[in-house]
């Protein structure tokens, strides 16, 4: 892993023509932030060595090393899952490189199903904590102390520093943004009502099917971390409707000038 880790980041690393600093990973529906990045290089991940492809709609499947608000950035534009038949080490990979390369501070985001009673279709959570309920560890297996201890803190999973200076920016923009645990879990299927029932009752806010693994990833690795999820369905008794990948799609693209805007700011000010 090592060897393919130093093999994947050097190919990047002579893309590059700036030192980065900040990583960006897009989830479901929420690729549209990458059309905001400007002098833009583009990487198709089948070009990538030992990159993994992104097998689902909505997820484009390119790394994107251009600006944001002015500032260098690599985005990937989709992300990969475990649903999706690879191995957490496979699904982190990603966050490997990006550290490799130099990138010291992730920003994830993704789409998720409320379970927080208080929470309406299309509010932007920011991420305070997560809750594993994957069936692999993406830690699992020998531990290289080149790139991270053996038991790694999760105490700040996510960093409060960037969690209070996204809340000042929203409040300063008027835009409103909920804060919460998010489940992680296998998929692909949607929850049943039972199942945001019990994430509801262990301590969830919102559930969905990737960043936790690339979170964990990004800690060992010593990275400060902003997470932030689009509410794209509800599992709250009572508002509990079918929901299909396509409604996610929509939802997510219609929320995510907001948090194209709170992630564009916070990163001018890091």
């Amino acid at each position: 892993m090592l060897e393919k880790i130093k093999e994947t980041a050097e190919y990047i690393r002579s893309q590059m023509t700036t030192q980065l600093h900040i990583g960006i990973i897009l989830g479901t529906g929420l690729g549209n932030l990458a059309t905001q990045i400007t002098d833009r290089l583009e990487i198709p991940y089948k070009s990538i060595p030992n990159f993994p492809i992104s097998t689902v709609e909505g997820h484009s499947g390119k790394l994107i090393i251009g600006k944001l608000g002015g500032v260098d950035v690599m985005a990937m534009q989709g992300r990969f899952h475990y649903y999706e038949g690879y191995n957490m080490k496979e699904v982190t990979f990603p966050v490997r490189v990006m550290h490799a390369v130099g990138i010291d501070t992730l920003f994830v985001s993704n789409a998720s199903g409320g379970v927080n009673s208080d929470f309406e279709i299309g509010d932007l959570m920011i991420i305070t904590d997560h809750i594993n309920v994957f069936p692999e560890h993406p830690l699992r297996g020998k531990n290289y102390n080149e790139l991270g201890p053996r038991f790694p803190d999760m105490s700040e999973a996510y960093d409060k520093q960037l969690i209070a200076k996204a809340k000042q920016i929203a409040s300063e923009n008027n835009i409103r943004v909920v804060e919460g645990v998010y489940v992680g879990t296998q998929g692909p299927t949607f929850e049943t009502p039972a199942e945001y029932r019990y994430f509801r009752a262990i301590g969830g806010d919102a559930v969905g099917m990737s960043t936790v693994p690339e979170v964990i990833v990004a800690n060992h690795a010593g990275m400060r971390v902003f997470g932030m999820s689009i509410i794209t369905d509800l599992g709250v008794p009572g508002k509990i409707v079918e929901v299909s990948h396509e409604e996610v799609q929509e939802i997510g693209n219609r929320a995510q000038p907001l948090m194209t805007l709170i992630m564009t700011r916070l990163i001018q000010q890091i």
